[in-house]
């Protein structure tokens, strides 16, 4: 009976580690050093957005290492990042070197006053499939009506991620009719682990759309 327990309680174990919903996945990764979507620089289409947006309340969620929370602060942003993931946070605290900017939190239990901008880079294709509704709902509560989502999508057919690539289609389900999409092009970035299947997009919110 006490090795059934213990099989039960390493398979529970093993699951989890394979979870990318949990905050466990992510710190394995970290710890290890396996971090294959870390461009280690600021990407140039989120540069080039951001030298046009005006000083605002900026969120990124999921932040990463935090190359981008950085360089939006240098430029007198006032951002926020967030990260469930505690070895996440530690690597970004070095990159950043600025704790006011940095909170260990879960970005689908954020409740706060809507931002200009929220920063997608790498979150949602994250993201098990199935948590994909609430990131759209999420997304749709935190941008003031008039603000924009940016960032990198990962179209692609890969079920068995991270990254869980989509299809325009879905994205389009996930955003609208809250956002409408104002720029789309293809992402010049070129992480192997994307292989050019991103693309840098732009959508605003609607001043009409409930949450």
């Amino acid at each position: 009976m006490p090795d059934a327990c213990a099989r039960s309680a390493e398979r529970t174990q093993k699951a989890m580690a394979q979870d990318s919903s949990l905050a466990d996945f992510w710190d394995t990764r970290y710890q290890q050093g396996v971090t294959p979507w870390d461009a280690g620089q600021v990407p140039v289409e989120f540069a080039a957005f951001a030298e046009e947006q005006p000083r605002g309340r900026v969120l990124v969620p999921g932040c990463g290492s935090g190359y981008e929370v950085r360089w939006l602060a240098e430029r007198g942003h006032a951002v926020s990042a967030i990260d469930f993931s505690p070895a996440a946070i530690a690597v970004a605290r070095q990159v950043i070197g600025n704790d006011s900017l940095l909170r260990e939190a879960d970005f689908f239990a954020l409740d706060e006053p809507a931002y200009d901008w929220i920063y997608e880079r790498a979150l949602l294709c994250a993201l098990p499939p199935r948590t994909w509704a609430d990131w759209g709902a999420q997304m749709a509560r935190l941008i003031r009506p008039g603000g924009l989502l940016a960032g990198y999508f990962f179209h692609a057919d890969t079920p068995k991620g991270p990254p869980f690539g989509l299809h325009d289609t879905r994205l389009q389900q996930l955003l609208e009719p809250g956002f409408r999409r104002i720029d789309d092009r293809p992402s010049g970035t070129g992480l192997p682990i994307f292989s050019g299947r991103e693309r840098w997009q732009v959508w605003q919110r609607l001043d009409n759309a409930s949450t």
